[in-house]
């Protein structure tokens, strides 16, 4: 059984982690020692009122609390400090993380990360719930049936309110870092390897605030199997979604994933010809995510490959990234009409 320990106790930490935890814990106790969980947060405000929570304000004081090699670390910090954090948390003797993601926001960043892997033999599993998402496996057995044909392309929108967020907090340089990496995994699981072949971002701007990089994001991908993805992520947004629809030569499949952690329902809308179908099911995709990831640490389950993949993930959106600032940017993504079921 393996000891949790969260660092830092911002939003990912305390408002998603901290809470999937205690559900992980009551599905698949057999994993987790039976003490409780460890969190550490050097700003006094964040390790405030956390019930059943042993909280301290650095990982030093945290490793006194377990043992280092048989602990599972969340690594909830912002990406820009993650290479301080892995180090620290490594040459402390944490072996087992679970990060979230992006893993790096650059190249160098990543190749530190890399050799700090190495060196110290740490086991990465990188945040990427949505490849457990029973949505992405409901589209995953479409694809693989080819009912609806062969696929041609797939759009995504991932786009919420972040103004409070963006504004009150650092550590993520570009919209690119927020949400594009959750759904970037999905279609390179989906569609295979891809190029950017289009890029833009925009500034958030709130009265006489101007947050650069911040307002939005949008990213056109040419896959080797000649599929295309659009896919465009507004933080500026009135309202909340995360939408990827799949078009295929016979039909189309449009999935919702849930928006927050208030509703765990997904939604699917299968259409061919005139014939729709709506399906509605649970898809509670971070709680699996993480029970999966300790049954890794465990030994029950082989070769985690997140952290692979995110390293393809985090290429692609520095790629992105140089399209934008060389400013040879594709032009906007147009907003196209979604079907959808009547």
């Amino acid at each position: 059984m393996l000891r949790s320990l969260v660092v830092g106790l911002g939003r990912a930490g305390s408002g998603l982690h901290l809470r999937v935890l205690s559900k992980a814990r009551a599905v698949a106790g057999e994993l987790f020692h039976p003490g409780p969980v460890v969190a550490c947060d050097p700003a006094p405000q964040a390790r405030g009122n956390h019930p059943d929570v042993a909280v301290v304000d650095s990982a030093r004081a945290a490793a006194l609390l377990v043992d280092p090699p048989t602990t599972a670390v969340h690594v909830c910090t912002p990406p820009e400090s993650r290479v301080a954090v892995l180090s620290e948390l490594a040459e402390l003797g944490f072996r087992r993380m679970i990060v979230e993601k992006p893993v790096a926001t650059g190249a160098a960043d990543l190749r530190a990360i890399t050799a700090l892997r190495y060196r110290y033999g740490l086991d990465l599993v990188v945040v990427a719930h949505w490849l457990e998402a029973e949505l992405t496996h409901r589209l995953g057995a479409l694809l693989r049936d080819g009912s609806l044909g062969d696929l041609r392309s797939i759009r995504v929108a991932q786009h919420k309110p972040r103004f409070a967020r963006s504004l009150g907090t650092g550590g993520h340089p570009t919209a690119f870092d927020v949400e594009v990496p959750h759904s970037l995994g999905v279609v390179l699981r989906l569609a295979g390897g891809a190029d950017v072949t289009g890029a833009r971002w925009t500034h958030m701007r709130c009265g006489s605030t101007v947050l650069p990089r911040m307002g939005s994001a949008q990213l056109a991908l040419r896959h080797r199997n000649g599929v295309v993805t659009e896919i465009s992520s507004d933080l500026t947004s009135p309202v909340q979604e995360r939408r990827l629809a799949l078009e295929f030569s016979g039909g189309q499949a449009i999935g919702h994933y849930p928006i927050s952690e208030h509703d765990d329902h997904a939604q699917l809308v299968v259409s061919q010809g005139e014939r729709s179908e709506r399906h509605v099911f649970r898809d509670d995709a971070l709680t699996r995510f993480v029970v999966q990831a300790y049954r890794h640490f465990h030994g029950e389950s082989g070769d985690h490959d997140t952290f692979d993949l995110h390293c393809e993930i985090v290429r692609l959106l520095a790629d992105a990234k140089r399209h934008c600032a060389a400013g040879t940017a594709a032009p906007p993504i147009p907003e196209r009409t979604w079907t959808h079921a009547r």
